[in-house]
């Protein structure tokens, strides 16, 4: 009986070890957007806190380091200290691969509160000019109107922007997240002139899926496996609806 109890302490005690050395750090880029990713949050945002508790689930470390939008997908694309970057709206993509959805953000437009348009289609806003930020996806409709023209657009890079030119009348209406919107005129005191001034757009354009974009490669595939096996081990409302 001894013998046996001690094989099984051992037995124990290998799986442990192994367990513990087989743990990872995994690290990915992200941006400062708000209340979804950013350093200055609890949890470094709501898609953060999803993105790390699916990795914790499976015995993994996430480390989520912050840069502007286009440097934090250009490191994600050529650095191979990083693994991916997130949250991204999915599109089609030779470079990346795209996890299982870590949640869900209401994409519509910011507009005017003395101006309010109303639209049904994308062809109803030809006459209109429409900010978006600069290297972000929307829409596969209202990407491909802008860039053949059909759409009059101007590029910023970030969201406040585009918010700050809404509320002044320099731009009919800007493409935005409702979540965005609503922490950027709460905390950001560089908004306080829009406050009062601009609103969300009656109509979505449509609730965009949100997914962390893994490297196209053989370490990135097997990372983002062990991500979607997570996420089925989480409960991903619970905890976006906690740091919203």
């Amino acid at each position: 009986m001894k013998k046996i109890l001690l094989m099984l302490s051992i037995t124990t005690s290998l799986l442990l070890s192994t367990s513990v050395t087989r743990a990872e750090t995994v690290y990915l880029t992200s941006l400062a957007w708000q209340p979804y990713a950013g350093a200055e949050l609890a949890s470094q945002g709501a898609s953060v806190a999803v993105a790390k508790a699916a990795f914790e689930a499976m015995g993994h470390k996430l480390v989520v380091e912050f840069f502007p939008w286009s440097r934090a997908v250009s490191l994600a694309t050529n650095d191979e200290k990083y693994q991916g970057y997130f949250p991204e709206y999915f599109y089609e993509s030779d470079e990346f691969l795209f996890s299982n959805p870590m949640g869900v953000g209401p994409l519509g437009f910011v507009e005017n509160s003395s101006k309010p348009i109303s639209w049904s289609s994308m062809d109803d806003l030809k006459n209109y000019s429409i900010g978006v930020v600069q290297d972000y996806v929307n829409t596969e409709e209202l990407d491909a109107m802008i860039a053949n023209g059909s759409i009059k657009s101007q590029s910023v890079v970030s969201d406040a922007q585009n918010v700050l030119k809404v509320s002044a009348g320099r731009i009919d209406m800007a493409v935005i997240d409702s979540n965005v919107l609503d922490y950027l005129l709460k905390n950001d005191p560089k908004l306080s002139p829009a406050v009062g001034k601009v609103k969300m757009n009656d109509k979505l354009l449509v609730d965009k899926e949100l997914f962390v974009a893994f490297k196209n490669t053989p370490n990135g595939n097997r990372w983002k496996d062990v991500f979607n096996e997570g996420l089925t081990k989480i409960d991903i409302d619970a905890i976006m609806a906690q740091h919203m």
